[in-house]
């Protein structure tokens, strides 16, 4: 028989030793010819965290979890999941993690216990826990009524809920998933919400990709939000929107003095702005005075989010 690196078990049980980071990234870069998709990312996340990677679409997010997988070597840099070095040891990180796919790879012609089957004997769960193990699957995706049916007549939501309990079989201690939502209608996305939710409850660590501000809030303990590359914020997601963002967000349209003219005011009392059309927001609306109101005019106010933070540290939207 193999034996690991190091001496290592090749799946310790779930709820063993937390001192090893759940994966760490120290220095990456990822080159493809003369563009830089990952330009030296740091991240480091710690076993029972659920992390949502925020960013638009060109972040690196998805370059990110190639690397993780293996499917792409990085340029430079390091990376370890759960104590074992990538691509050194991905063999041993592969057994201990399960992966959500941004694109659904279902085996369409086969029943949805079929591919769940298929998948118990691809992760080598144990003959005797195999049962189990598919039910449990069934189960977390509520899918127990549906095992005869052929993938291929099952909606997108449910196709979406198999594709990440597929990942879940052999009880991973990290799960990756790249853009776990996205393609979905709000209603289906919040469904898999409460699967997330679910593996949140059962202590696993989870690392997901997204674009969808409402998506990181809901789901994650710490976001890190990426742009160019790079991690430019990470924390507690009201946290952040506090610290970066304030309260409100307070919406003025143009008027005779123009976008500029507004920027122009807003800028010399110290409030952050972004532009949307002929509308400019001014965050920490809770703090501008009665007499620059008089000047801005009456503006349409609203709760600040994530995506305000991003902009007012990247200059870019998230979607």
């Amino acid at each position: 028989m193999t034996t690991p690196p190091s001496g290592r078990s090749a799946a310790p049980a779930p709820g063993g030793p937390t001192d090893v980071a759940a994966l760490r990234l120290g220095g990456v870069v990822k080159r493809f010819g003369t563009l830089t998709a990952v330009d030296g990312l740091d991240l480091e996340v710690p076993q029972g965290t659920v992390l949502g990677l925020l960013g638009p679409n060109g972040a690196g997010k998805s370059t990110t979890m190639r690397m993780l997988t293996g499917q792409s070597l990085a340029t430079e840099g390091r990376i370890s999941i759960l104590g074992h070095e990538i691509p050194a040891e991905s063999k041993w990180a592969r057994a201990r993690m399960g992966v959500v796919p941004q694109h659904d790879n279902l085996d369409e012609e086969l029943t949805v216990e079929q591919n769940l089957r298929m998948f118990s004997y691809l992760y080598r769960v144990p003959r005797r826990g195999r049962r189990e193990a598919i039910e449990r699957a069934m189960r977390l995706a509520q899918l127990e009524d549906r095992g005869d049916t052929i993938v291929d007549d099952l909606s997108g939501g449910m196709r979406r809920r198999l594709l990440i309990v597929r990942a879940l079989l052999h009880r991973p201690e990290l799960v990756l998933m790249d853009e776990p939502t996205v393609g979905l209608d709000p209603q289906v996305r919040q469904e898999l919400w409460g699967l997330i939710d679910a593996l949140r409850s059962e202590g696993a660590t989870v690392l997901m990709s997204t674009h969808y501000i409402e998506e990181a809030e809901r789901l994650s303990d710490e976001v890190a939000l990426m742009a160019a590359g790079r991690i430019v914020e990470r924390g507690v997601p009201s946290e952040l929107v506090a610290k970066h963002a304030g309260r409100t967000v307070a919406e003025f349209t143009a008027g005779e003095q123009g976008v500029s003219g507004l920027e122009r005011l807003l800028h010399a009392d110290g409030f952050a702005t972004r532009r949307t059309g002929i509308t400019v927001s001014a965050l920490r609306a809770e703090e501008i005075p009665e007499t620059l109101l008089e000047q801005l005019g009456t503006p349409h106010r609203r709760a600040a989010n994530l995506e305000d933070v991003f902009v007012a540290l990247t200059g870019e939207n998230v979607e």
